[in-house]
């Protein structure tokens, strides 16, 4: 399915294996050509390894599939960035602005592609130490991919100090104190520095007691340092901004009382202070989806589904993070989970984990998503069961059976297995119907799985000793019988089997066959692993070898019965003959 492979595509992307990533979305595409979020999807992951050309091309697509959807143009404007078209890109960020005008990323990057834009048509400046480590998306992609920097692009100090840098570059030695611009900046060079300051217990030199000689200070010159910002002057601040100010800081209050009530498990203080900082602040969805979270854990399911509804329906007005909107969803996927008492309950759970996995890629929400459709199918099998149906269904096969309405015989004893996986009988018949019908591989697999359901079942190894020896295996298929026969050693049918099965042993061992037989027999051995090993043994090809070069050493060989039995084996395939 086109869903699973794009949820794949989206937890390799989460995880930084991108080239993973286009691997899942390209199947995804492959199986829904039309769907624009998958071309999305994988331009960012080409963008990711520097590929733009491609995310070029995949971000086309996607605003040809939809145009309206801004995002599209975010990806488009990435892509010409990357590729230095920076003309191109403000003209895509100015489209995806006019569908969304408050989208922070669109308005992010058409800034960056503006300055760049500045940049490549202003003066000559002298070269950067650093090259152009800090231009451009590919500072962004570089920090998003790496491990150790990921985690800062999430710290707003730390972005606002590398979208500095990016402006100007000079600016890097205000940073340098930073261990996060260090560690960053390692990472756009491509080496490793060391970002570790010392701390307050680190043992530090003693600084040197010989003076230094007038020489040597008359052309120190004190280092000039950037002269400070002036501080902006505070605005005006109406009353009515106030009162939502102070609201808003009560609000959060609520929220880190209801958290520290929620962590001792004290559940009903935590629904008042979330219930509280919800009256003050109904611009954070936070409250409602962590007020839902309390009601999950009381059990309170309809409670929890109702406010993540609220949550959900809020956010879109809000325009809140994708990822609150994702949170919402999945606890409301885990409360009808909960309450889900047959297969067809879960099927609501199921559609609600996978609207939140198109918000974001949460491994959390995957997992939820496998276990729930793993719990629907389990319930369906259960629901499905019934011996007394399945009994009449395999009477039915037996009937065309014996009519010799194979095909037809095999849909009853399908069925028939549907309502009683365990019954091994159903498995038996319907491994003589594939026999007959020539389908030796699945008949062989019945007959495993019916001697796996009941081991003290006779007939099943008569069907897999039969459709053994019809695929010409005649070793396997004397075992299989001899297995039968140590569970009833007067049983006719297998006493005929094995001696089927030694006249064709026989056969091969007095040289008797035909050349095609021969022929045939020696291209299904050399399939055979077990052959194949034989033939590669350093060992047994000198025992081949003494056998046609050296008469006494063949003899010392056959009194060994592993190399003897080898030998049998290699006999019986056709691979050597006896003259």
């Amino acid at each position: 399915m086109a869903d699973e492979a794009k949820a794949k595509g989206n937890a390799a992307f989460s995880a930084g294996n991108f080239t993973d990533a286009i691997n899942h979305f390209t199947e995804a595409i492959n199986l829904a050509p039309t769907n624009h979020v998958l071309y999305s999807n994988r331009s960012a992951a080409y963008a990711s390894l520097g590929k733009y050309s491609d995310a070029l091309s995949d971000a086309q697509k996607t605003v040809d599939l939809k145009p309206d959807w801004a995002k599209g143009y975010s990806r488009l404007g990435a892509a010409h960035s990357g590729l230095h078209h920076y003309e191109d890109a403000v003209s895509a960020y100015k489209k995806g602005l006019e569908i969304d005008p408050t989208n922070e990323g669109l308005k992010s990057g058409l800034a960056d592609a503006q300055s760049a834009q500045a940049r490549s048509r202003g003066p000559a400046v002298p070269p950067s130490p650093f090259g152009d480590a800090f231009s451009g998306p590919e500072m962004w992609t570089k920090l998003t991919a790496d491990a150790s920097t990921r985690g800062y692009l999430q710290q707003p100090d730390f972005v606002n100090m590398m979208k500095d840098i990016q402006k100007n570059p000079s600016n890097l030695n205000l940073y340098l104190k930073d261990q996060r611009v260090m560690q960053a900046l390692g990472v756009l060079l491509g080496v490793k520095l060391s970002t570790r300051m010392p701390e307050e217990d680190d043992e530090m030199p003693e600084a040197s007691t010989e003076r230094k000689r007038p020489a040597d200070t008359e052309h120190v010159k004190e280092e000039k340092r950037p002269e400070p910002e002036p501080e902006p002057e505070p605005m005006e601040v109406s009353e009515e901004e106030k009162e939502i100010k102070e609201k808003k800081a009560k609000a959060q209050k609520e929220k880190e009382a209801g958290n520290a009530a929620y962590k001792k498990k004290d559940f009903e203080t935590a629904i008042q202070h979330y219930t509280k900082a919800i009256e003050l602040d109904d611009g954070d969805i936070s409250f409602i989806t962590n007020r839902a979270a309390v009601y999950l854990e009381m059990g309170k399911y309809e409670e929890c589904i109702k406010d993540c509804d609220t949550a959900v329906e809020r956010g879109r007005e809000l325009r809140s993070d994708y990822k609150m909107i994702a949170r919402a969803l999945t606890r409301k996927g885990t409360a009808l989970a909960k309450l889900a008492k047959s297969s067809k309950d879960f099927e609501a759970a199921i559609e609600v984990f996978q609207k939140a996995l198109t918000e974001h890629r949460n491994p959390d929400t995957l997992k939820k998503l496998n276990e729930a459709e793993r719990a629907k199918k389990e319930l369906e099998q259960q629901e499905y069961f019934n011996p007394q149906i399945a009994d009449e269904e395999r009477e039915k096969g037996n009937q065309l059976f014996k009519e010799m309405k194979y095909p037809e015989a095999v849909k009853h004893y399908t069925e028939s297995i549907k309502r009683n996986p365990k019954d091994p009988k159903a498995y038996s018949n319907r491994a003589a119907c594939y026999t007959k019908l020539g389908a030796l591989p699945e008949g062989l697999k019945d007959a495993e799985k019916c001697i796996e359901l009941d081991p003290t079942f006779v007939k099943g190894y008569t069907r897999k000793g039969a459709v053994q020896f019809f695929m010409k295996e005649y070793e396997k298929a004397l075992k299989t019988y001899q297995e039968g026969l140590k569970l009833d050693p007067q049983n006719q049918e297998l006493l005929d089997g094995v001696k089927r099965c030694v006249e064709q042993i026989n056969k091969a061992s007095r040289g008797d066959l035909t050349p095609e037989e021969l022929k045939e027999r020696q291209a299904k051995g050399m399939q055979d692993p077990e052959i194949q090993n034989i033939l590669t043994d350093p060992v047994m090809r000198q025992v081949l070898s003494d056998f046609q070069e050296n008469p006494k050493a063949a003899q010392d060989h056959m009194k060994n019965p592993l190399v003897m039995d080898k030998i049998q084996k290699l006999i019986n395939a056709g691979i050597v003959q006896v003259r």
